[in-house]
């Protein structure tokens, strides 16, 4: 198979060269040359034309790419493309030492939308409910609605936070007809945490018996040190299941691949309706991913670095946003949604659906630098300024 192509220095800094003057950061050539090297060659035809040329702020990918150590072990793999039983470079086992846990307390996944799946399959059938809030990621739902079960949805806080002691109520209310609770921590599409004092006052809030499903797909970005990840309560023993994913951070998700932590016995319960469809490619290519530390710290920091800035710029033009701990953010438009996405589709940036109740507020991916200029120069042209908020909630 041919091998990666090198980047020439020319092709990419060209393209993001105007970007300087929007983002006032030190150059990140690394983070650069993986964007350049991941949108590839235009295709020929108009339909890839038009797919390459929007700014790609709707689904909060990794706009970068996987690192060229992940695109280097992927490479290597190649030549296990024909065959079954190959080596994998020991992914489970290496996602189990990422976690400190052991390798039957890890279920491989087709990204973490098929642990959600799972999850949804093995716990719900029989007219089993969720618990969760609204909005959410709203797949496990859908994926409930598809199998004949039934969702609790909770409203959010005033402050967009998830209500545990809502949570908790429902839970009680309904025990012998709960499934699991449902929590997606930091929450899509609000960007909010749940603490770890909340996160324990659910678990010893509820009998002990009801499973809660923690999906921690933007763990990597949280800063706000009143957050944890959920994973030691797997080592607990406690009816836990925490669902991660390759497809942010580690800029995968064309390729799929996620995995759940959970205590043996609940993956028992759900290996039965797994897939296994899982490439060979992406398994050394997740390998690689936990080990680069450094490429998964750039991506950090200047994702973390450019939401902030591009948040500071809505609020001074009177729109307050939501605020967040992920690779994406929510603004307060302060009038219908819809018309907006198309407006901005128009102009070549694509950004989230709208998500009910919040149907005022907008959901926007971080994407490269010179794509969070095309944003905000397409803002400007969409909305009017208001007079400048005073708050940062909406």
């Amino acid at each position: 198979m041919s091998e990666k192509q090198p980047v020439s220095r020319r092709r990419f800094v060209g393209g993001v060269a105007g970007a300087l003057g929007y983002l006032t950061l030190s150059p990140n050539p690394d983070l650069w040359a993986q964007a350049a090297r991941a949108g590839g060659r235009r295709a020929a035809g108009a339909q890839g034309d038009e797919y390459d040329a929007l700014a790609k702020l709707a689904f909060n990918e990794n706009p970068y790419g996987p690192s060229d150590a992940v695109m280097e072990a992927m490479n290597g793999a190649w030549k296990y493309s024909n065959r079954y039983g190959y080596p994998d470079g020991d992914i489970a086992e290496e996602i189990a030492k990422h976690h400190g846990v052991e390798r039957e307390n890890i279920l491989l996944g087709a990204g973490s939308g098929e642990i959600l799946n799972l999850v949804g399959v093995a716990y719900l059938l029989g007219g089993k409910k969720i618990v969760g809030v609204e909005p959410t990621f709203s797949s496990v739902y859908s994926h409930a609605s598809g199998i004949k079960a039934d969702a609790i949805r909770l409203p959010l806080l005033e402050d967009y936070r998830q209500n545990i002691p809502a949570m908790i109520d429902a839970v009680k209310k309904n025990y012998r007809d709960v499934g699991f609770v449902y929590l997606c921590n930091p929450n899509n599409p609000t960007g909010r945490i749940v603490t770890r004092q909340e996160v324990r006052q659910l678990l010893d809030g509820i009998p002990e018996d009801v499973p809660v499903l923690i999906d921690e797909a933007y763990h990597h970005y949280v800063e706000d040190p009143a957050y944890a990840t959920s994973v030691p309560y797997v080592r607990e023993g406690r009816q836990v299941i925490i669902a991660r994913t390759f497809s942010k951070i580690y800029g995968m998700a064309g390729l799929r691949l996620g995995y759940a932590v959970a205590p043996r016995e609940m993956l028992q319960r759900m290996r039965p309706w797994s897939t296994g469809s899982i490439n060979a490619l992406v398994k050394w290519g997740g390998v690689a991913a936990l080990r680069d530390t450094e490429a998964e710290a750039r991506v950090r920091r200047t994702t973390l670095e450019l939401r902030k800035k591009t948040v500071a710029e809505l609020q001074s033009l009177g729109y307050p946003c939501v605020p967040s701990e992920c690779n994406f953010f929510m603004v307060h438009l302060k009038r219908p949604v819809q018309p907006v996405i198309q407006a901005f589709r128009e102009k070549k940036v694509a950004v989230g659906r709208p998500f009910p109740p919040m149907t005022e507020h907008l959901r926007v991916s971080i994407g490269t630098p010179e794509e969070m200029q095309r944003f905000m120069t397409a803002f400007r042209e969409i909305m009017p300024a208001t007079r400048a908020a005073t708050g940062t909630g909406g």
